[in-house]
């Protein structure tokens, strides 16, 4: 039976960063050998985006996550937090914002709001 748990993006040898390099076909086999690039989400640890997963599938309700879970409302918070932190710091290594999305917006520019979510779909 194959396993069927997900692959982190560490390296089980050294830790380091592992790559995508290698896409096949499950129909017809055909496979493309390249440097394809994660996308932010992918490249956080596993348990960051199964709570990730928890988080949308329960509309955000931090509560509803504890009392699945099991442990306290502070201890999800918590979580999430670290969560957060690390996906902005995956941001910033590709996109460097300082403050927050609104400030990186040109405040001379009409619409902030619209120019702030178009940033937010670039991300």
């Amino acid at each position: 039976m194959p396993d069927t748990r997900p692959v982190g993006n560490e390296c089980p040898y050294c830790g380091g960063a592992m790559a995508v390099t290698r896409m096949t076909c499950a129909h017809c086999s055909v496979a493309v050998d390249a440097a394809f690039p994660m996308s932010r989400l992918g490249t956080l640890p596993v348990e960051h985006q199964r709570f990730i997963e928890m988080f949308v599938l329960s509309g955000g309700n931090l509560k509803e996550i504890a009392e699945q879970v099991g442990v306290s409302y502070p201890t999800i918070r918590s979580r999430l937090d670290k969560i957060i932190d690390s996906l902005r710091a995956e941001i910033a290594k590709t996109q460097p914002v300082k403050g927050n999305l609104l400030d990186a917006v040109d405040r001379s520019k009409r619409g902030g709001a619209e120019e702030a979510a178009r940033l937010i779909k670039e991300i």
